[in-house]
């Protein structure tokens, strides 16, 4: 008599799409985290002010913003592998297109990387709750901290990268290899993993996602991480010249600030564990940035102990947002329209960070209010994170 046969992929298999996971994550934000450390290149060469390098900052955030709400629906009806090939190739298409001279292909290059990496911002966390229904924060953790270590390799190698390609347009273009390969990558998954069939329609009873308290609160957790995080990305290299630091030290203390977040990450990740409530980790890593800002204006000489310190609570806010979105949600349906309604809205309020600073700026002359703004946001994350964490689901129990 023949055993049936072992339908299920191999461990192998399993392997291999979650390296295709982690390297689509790896792209999810060099093309972004580039732009800080060569925006007076930027400047000098395109003639923009601070406002408006403050608003190319900004319009990826805004293209989250415009995507993330509707991706679940082609996600359903092509399939969340397609629609992630997509998102590469776009991410792709725009690291060329705004690497070419002239402003419309600056603007136009930058609006693809946001759609790109905005449509792979909403899918993962649903492609984890799929894949990984029982290590939702585990595989989160992992998957964002590879997230947060390309992010800071984006920032520490863009000015090596302008000393090898000779400007900054070659410097940003060569991360358009990375997101390439992802793409090949994630072909290649495609036939080695059994494609899901389309996810049915969600019917569990209840208030809708957007009529949710819980779903608020993780939006709100979600707006004010992001916001600190690409305003501090965007600006801390000016803010830290602006304080005597050298301009290509101040490059690598923003790469120090992300990826001192991926340690800070898979500690939060460890602590929360299969812990169902994460209110007092989401409080104290908000302070966290508090205490660093404050550092900053008082202690300006220990600058690198400050970047260090909001590094670590950017990683860890960070991790939990996106692992909050598995864990407030009871079906892989409700998490991406979490993932969608936290990430438009989230995104939204960031966008004004990046805008906000530079104004501030420019009719200031100093950086100690934007340093203040950044220490509201984070005692806001704090007292937000407090509620989201709480264990709770957006519906109730079918």
């Amino acid at each position: 008599m023949t055993a049936p046969a072992d339908t299920g992929p191999s461990t192998r298999s399993v392997v291999f799409g979650l390296a295709a996971v982690l390297l689509v994550a790896a792209c999810l934000r060099p093309a972004i985290t580039a732009i800080g450390p060569l925006l007076e290149d930027i400047g000098a060469d395109t003639g923009l002010g601070n406002t408006a390098l403050g608003v190319l900052g900004a319009v990826p955030l805004l293209c989250f913003a415009a995507v993330s709400p509707w991706i679940h629906r082609p996600a359903i009806r092509y399939g969340t592998q397609r629609m992630v090939l997509v998102a590469m190739l776009v991410l792709t298409a725009g690291i060329l297109l705004r690497s070419i001279p002239g402003a419309l292909w600056l603007w136009g290059g930058t609006i693809a990387i946001g759609v790109g990496i905005g449509i792979g911002n909403v899918l993962l966390p649903a492609v984890v709750k799929r894949d990984h229904p029982t290590r939702i924060s585990t595989v989160t953790g992992v998957y964002s901290s590879v997230t947060t270590g390309a992010a800071g390799l984006g920032s520490g190698l863009a000015v090596p990268f302008v000393a090898l390609t000779g400007n900054w347009r070659g410097a940003l273009a060569l991360w358009a290899v990375v997101s390439l390969v992802a793409a090949a990558v994630w072909v290649v998954r495609g036939r080695v993993l059994p494609t899901p069939l389309p996810a049915a329609p969600d019917t569990t009873p209840g208030v809708s996602m957007w009529r949710s308290a819980t779903a608020w609160q993780v939006t709100a957790f979600m707006g004010l991480q992001s916001t600190t995080f690409y305003l501090l990305v965007t600006w801390l290299p000016s803010i830290e010249t602006g304080l005597g630091v050298d301009r290509a030290a101040a490059g690598w203390h923003l790469s120090v600030y992300q990826v001192v977040g991926i340690v800070a990450g898979l500690g939060a990740t460890a602590l929360m564990g299969r812990r169902t409530d994460q209110s007092r980790l989401t409080a104290v890593a908000g302070s966290a940035l508090v205490v660093a800002m404050i550092g900053v204006l008082w202690a300006p000489h220990l600058v690198l102990l400050w970047v260090l310190v909001a590094g670590m609570s950017s990683g860890a806010t960070f991790i939990i947002a996106v692992s909050l979105f598995g864990l407030r949600t009871r079906t892989v349906a409700q998490t991406a329209q979490l993932s969608g309604m936290a990430q438009c809205l989230g995104y939204l309020l960031a966008a004004c960070g990046p805008v906000l600073a530079g104004a501030i700026f420019d009719l200031t002359g100093t950086w100690t209010t934007v340093l203040l703004l950044v220490a509201v946001c984070g005692a806001g994350q704090a007292v937000v994170g407090a509620f989201a964490g709480r264990d709770r689901y957006t519906h109730d129990e079918p």
